[in-house]
């Protein structure tokens, strides 16, 4: 339950973080008023979906931990698509509507994944290998 939990925490936290720095971003390129309270959001039905990833992410940490740095994140980047599609498209399903829906991006796929965050998930699944280490420590 405490990894289940720390894997929630840090997905909501790392979500919340990336909305906030991408909107910055967006603001200095298109030169708009920056909004200094960086304010980031994430959604109440992502903690589940990081909390479960987590775990389905220790199965695959532990298949490929002797790999190398780049094949590792290239498996944690499709991990990361699966599991932000198929929870996205059940999410449809249930709610009829998808949190994070991508349909304006050039590079996406149903709405549901964008591709030209392969760069976000690749680091994203990195990091988890050090939330995994602390969170067993704990």
């Amino acid at each position: 339950m405490l990894r289940f939990v720390g894997y929630g925490m840090f997905g909501w936290s790392a979500e919340i973080a990336w909305t906030a720095a991408y909107a910055l971003v967006a603001a200095l390129v298109q030169r708009r008023a920056v909004d200094l309270r960086l304010t980031g959001r994430t959604y109440l039905w992502m903690f589940p979906i990081y909390g479960a990833g987590g775990f389905a992410f220790e199965s695959a940490h532990a298949a490929v931990a002797a790999w190398p740095l780049l094949a590792r994140g290239a498996v944690y980047t499709a991990g990361c698509f699966a599991i932000e599609y198929v929870s996205g498209l059940l999410l449809k399903r249930l709610t009829g509507r998808i949190p994070w829906d991508y349909s304006y991006a050039r590079w996406h796929l149903h709405g549901l994944i964008r591709f030209d965050y392969v760069p976000v998930w690749f680091t994203f699944g990195l990091l988890l290998e050090q939330v995994e280490r602390v969170l067993r420590r704990l």
